[in-house]
């Protein structure tokens, strides 16, 4: 291509994004937040509207469908799932699950009417209507609403899973804010359900709703009373438990605070740092307590007491790493520790999902490039937790990924798998970038984990030789143009534009990073929900949207970064589907799958403050602070072996100021904007 038909190109490149960023939609938000860093919907006149969140404890799940009719009424349906009670056949979905609609709560009466709460007896005439006022979230769903014609009933509903019980609870207050005394009474519920005990394992468990408090009250004005519905799971080995409502909902609280409190992010954007705090939430909450240990599961009615290659050795315990949170490292830990179960001299590869709380495994794609996810995440998290004892329990596990993909190299020297994370949904070829692509990362951290475990110089050579040389086969065999931009191929014969393009970006392969960057924000491949999985194709994957916005961050385009991330959050935070990152459309219907949440969060560790672990103590930085900011922070950090807080701002033209803070110490540093700065703690 001569020259000017290279420069008519690029600046065509450059128009077609700005063209893009202003072709965002407008967004009407739904929600606002609020002083606390909830954020409430307060009900206005777009209505009928309904929605679906996810809590988690250690032993339950609580899947909420919320919704407002056109007349004010509300409707919920509960969803509770229990993943340590297990049942037959060994299965990814065989954990105990049932769903209580609003049909089948025990009733509610007013003075002696029936009170028209969500469908049931809706048809009589002399119920006491409810109209919902506001709902509320931050990790806890509260709807408020008044109750009577004349609104002098105030009913407050908290739905809540407990912390460490098979126990999800439903708080309802009523408050009489009227001059009269009230009488409120919930009829009393006992309700067993018993799967068969053939279809039951270890035993024969039991699903029970049961009402607490109930009975008929008399509420003096300005005064309140309080009942409780509770779901909760038994069995001979878990008998029904003594739940204190209060003492429950504090204990929520209480860990939705410890989860809150680390890596805290400063910035002048409310709706990015809210973003950020909500996805530490639904990322760490997802942490079940089963006969193997601490699991992170993705949860969505569907994966619980579980782990994947990708969901948790790739997506959420590099994560952890960072956040500094207890039951979370202990369930990355055990993630790693289960997949090493499972290395062998064969060489025959590690199973894609360990299920059932270690009792079976999931390989139904084959070799979805999981040992790739594993090497890669491993690596990554031992390198950036900063425990030695523990990266010596990983090491094996990293030599061996490593071996088996060295033996997976094709005649072109990338690593051949039969399909990748999407599991056959879309094409891959024999041999797709993204398997690639962590493997050279890996590649490059265990050469660096190695010398800090004293491994033999050679090896840790010969993996930085390895990386060196994959990273050439990479960009001889994916690199290519697509669909006019000078980006990569997903696979060989690949000629439609792919979400995974985004890859090389978050390791640091930058050669097509203009393209590519073209590429991912260009028609073809944005959409409303971020990038289609394949151009021209409705339906998305926000995992690969995560990537993106991290890779684009991290090789410099802050603000194209800026713009979609800012709309991104906006819309998953404030919008119709609210408030966390989701896994997919039309599959699932935006199921809040937790890993995604760490994804979201590693936007802004490794891609706006460049973080990239180099040793136990230490890591690189690069940070890209957005125009019209003056300073950004993460508070509390927990890795490298320290808790400290890393805070950039500007320092004079095109220089940035970088301040460590660890304990008493603090250290400051002055680099050029996008310089990297090695950070030792």
């Amino acid at each position: 291509m001569k020259k000017p038909a290279c420069i008519l190109f690029f600046l065509g490149i450059i128009t077609s994004t700005h063209a893009q960023l202003s072709m965002l939609p407008e967004q009407n938000d739904r929600w606002r937040i609020t002083t606390d860093g909830s954020i409430e919907w307060a009900i206005d006149n777009r209505l009928p509207h309904n929605d679906h969140v996810e809590m988690s404890g250690e032993k339950v799940s609580l899947w909420v469908q919320y919704g407002v009719g056109s007349d004010g009424q509300p409707s919920l349906n509960r969803t509770m799932v229990f993943p340590s009670f297990r049942l037959l056949p060994v299965r990814t979905i065989a954990s105990m699950m049932y769903n209580v609609t609003d049909n089948e709560l025990p009733r509610f009466l007013i003075n002696d009417r029936l009170l028209k709460a969500g469908v049931y007896n809706a048809a009589a005439t002399d119920n006491l209507p409810e109209k919902v006022v506001s709902i509320r979230q931050k990790g806890i769903l509260q709807l408020n609403s008044v109750v009577g014609k004349d609104g002098t009933i105030a009913l407050q509903r908290t739905l809540f899973p407990s912390v460490d019980k098979p126990v999800a609870i439903e708080k309802w207050v009523f408050t009489n804010t009227g001059k009269q005394p009230v009488k409120i009474e919930m009829e009393y519920l006992y309700r067993d359900v018993r799967p068969a005990e053939e279809r039951t394992t270890p035993v024969q468990h039991s699903f029970v709703v049961s009402t607490v408090n109930e009975g008929l009250k008399t509420v003096a004005p300005g005064d309140s009373v309080q009942f409780a519905l509770l779901y909760q799971a038994i069995d001979k080995n878990n008998p029904l438990a003594s739940i204190k409502i209060n003492d429950e909902l504090n204990s929520r609280q209480q860990r939705l605070n410890n989860i809150l409190s680390l890596m805290q992010m400063e910035t002048p954007d409310p709706i990015l740092n809210t973003a950020f705090s909500f996805a530490k939430i639904r990322a760490t909450e997802s942490i079940y307590k089963t006969k193997g240990g601490y699991l992170h599961g993705p949860g969505g009615l569907r994966y619980y007491a579980a782990i994947w290659a990708n969901d948790q050795a790739e997506y959420i315990n590099p994560f952890f790493a960072m956040l500094g949170d207890e039951t979370g490292n202990k369930s990355a830990m055990n993630a790693y520790r289960w997949f090493a179960r499972y290395m062998n001299d064969a060489y025959n590869p590690i199973p894609s999902s360990i299920i059932a709380e270690g009792d079976a495994t999931w390989h139904g794609a084959r070799d979805r490039g999981d040992m790739a996810m594993i090497a890669y995440g491993a690596s990554r998290y031992a390198l950036t937790f900063g425990n030695k004892d523990s990266a010596k329990v990983l090491w094996p596990l990293i030599e061996w990924c490593l071996e088996y993909l060295k033996r997976k190299l094709n005649e072109n020297g990338v690593v051949a798998s039969n399909s990748d994370e999407l599991e056959g949904r879309f094409p891959a070829g024999r041999a797709n970038l993204n398997t690639s692509i962590l493997y050279y990362d890996a590649l490059r951290s265990a050469s660096m984990l190695g010398k800090l475990l004293n491994a033999p110089k050679e090896q840790t050579t010969q993996y930085a030789s390895e990386a060196q040389t994959m990273r050439t086969n990479i960009e001889k065999f994916f690199g290519a143009t697509v669909e006019g931009f000078n980006t990569y191929r997903y696979y060989e014969g690949n000629d439609t534009l792919r979400a995974w393009i985004c890859s090389p970006l978050t390791v640091g392969l930058f050669e097509r990073k203009a393209g590519t960057i073209a590429a991912l924000f260009s028609p073809r491949l944005w959409t409303a929900d971020g990038l289609a999985s394949l151009a021209g194709n409705t339906t998305f994957w926000d995992r690969s949207t995560l990537y993106a916005l991290r890779g684009v961050l991290a090789a410099g385009e802050t603000e194209k970064a800026m713009e979609f991330l800012r709309y991104y959050s906006k819309r998953r935070l404030l919008g119709e589907h609210v408030p966390y990152a989701v896994e997919a459309y039309p599959e699932g219907n935006q199921r809040h799958l937790s890993a995604e949440s760490g994804l979201y969060c590693r936007i802004y560790t490794e891609g706006l403050f460049g973080i990239r672990p180099v040793g136990f103590n230490s890591f690189e930085c690069t940070p890209r602070l957005p125009n019209g900011w003056d300073r950004m922070a993460l508070k509390n950090m927990h890795a490298f072996g320290n808790v400290f807080d890393i805070i950039v701002n500007r320092a004079g033209a095109g220089k940035l100021g970088i301040t460590i803070k660890n304990g008493e110490k603090e250290k400051k540093y002055v680099v050029k904007e996008g310089a990297t700065q090695l950070m030792q703690l």
